[in-house]
């Protein structure tokens, strides 16, 4: 089996994996008792955390295998996989945008799979690293810090999710780098230690930041902003500083873009769906995942009951969900 077919196994598992996690947890969230730690007493509710941690891992190997201007656009197959599985398990009506959405995201990614190289051998070397990690850190504080100039909540929303899925994007590129550097045996856990940091830190701003993007702008805009702007800037990367390349030269560079497009059209259908579904007080409806182990951050916030320790799942990782849901 071919690096680049494991890759894209171990994302269809991960993707599942959050999914399930997603609908569980959802559940949970709607039928436990009253009180902040109820669902703690819940097995399933262990067993949507042990799903969650399970798609983090598999997504964390599939970067190891993949090029991340595949792997990580295939963390949006969450939300499209959680659709039947929501209808099957649930009874929950997917409805003509639903199904629109999940062939537009299907054939999408279907069509990026296919103009895929073979992965590139290169990595971020230890040179490269702190220069990528001030540049990103950089920009994601001066859009938090262009936001607070913004007047109108919707605007200032999408500029701070941009600033959220630049820096989950970029904590799957380093998650990445890290995976590289374990499997190829090229470095011991103490020389890990910075990159490590640094995906804890852009972990932790794009949760705080994807967070704040919410408030007073509803969900629909944030959300659709994060969880498009993520994978295109793990990918943007993979191809400028890891030679990542698609099949037939400059043709299949264009044509890989307007897949990458189709693909992006279906995820913010079906977020819009999911966040329309959100504003009805009767309507039970899952949240959109996130990317990936470094997660996107659950819009748990604004739809859902919070559960204490429970994270959303998100798009392939590393949100690390795909986050959810870096992913």
């Amino acid at each position: 089996m071919s690096a680049l077919v494991a890759s894209v196994l171990l994302c269809l598992v991960s993707a599942v994996c959050y999914a399930g996690a997603a609908i569980v947890q959802e559940r949970i969230a709607a039928t436990s008792g009253d009180g902040a730690y109820a669902p703690l007493r819940r097995a399933g509710w262990w067993a949507a955390v042990a799903l969650t941690g399970l798609g983090a891992g598999l997504h964390v190997v599939a970067l190891a295998y993949g090029p991340l201007s595949l792997v990580q656009p295939l963390g949006a197959l969450t939300i499209v996989f959680a659709l039947p599985m929501a209808a099957w398990f649930v009874h929950r009506p997917v409805g003509a945008a639903g199904w629109r959405g999940a062939f537009l995201a299907t054939a999408g990614l279907a069509g990026l799979l296919s103009l895929t190289g073979s992965p590139s051998e290169e990595s971020l070397d230890g040179t490269e690293r702190p220069v990528i990690a001030a540049a990103v850190l950089g920009a994601v504080v001066l859009l938090a810090v262009a936001a607070r100039w913004v007047r109108r909540p919707v605007v200032r929303g999408v500029v701070l999710a941009t600033a959220a899925g630049a820096a989950f994007g970029m904590g799957s590129v380093f998650t990445k780098a890290v995976a590289d550097d374990w499997t190829a045996h090229d470095a011991d856990l103490v020389s890990l230690l910075p990159s490590l940091g640094v995906i804890a830190l852009l972990a932790s701003a794009g949760m705080l930041l994807s967070q704040a993007s919410y408030r007073g702008a509803g969900l629909a805009a944030p959300l659709a902003t994060l969880t498009v702007v993520n994978p295109v800037v793990a990918a943007a990367v993979g191809i400028v500083a890891l030679g990542e390349a698609f099949r037939y030269g400059l043709a299949g560079g264009l044509l890989a873009g307007a897949a990458g497009a189709v693909a992006a059209a279906g995820v913010v259908t079906l977020t819009l769906q999911n966040a329309a579904r959100t504003a009805d007080p009767h309507a039970h409806v899952m949240n959109a995942p996130g990317t990936d182990a470094v997660g996107t951050p659950a819009a748990d916030d604004v739809a859902t009951p919070r559960v204490p320790g429970a994270r959303r799942p998100g798009s392939c990782l590393v949100s690390t969900r795909s986050g959810p849901k870096s992913g």
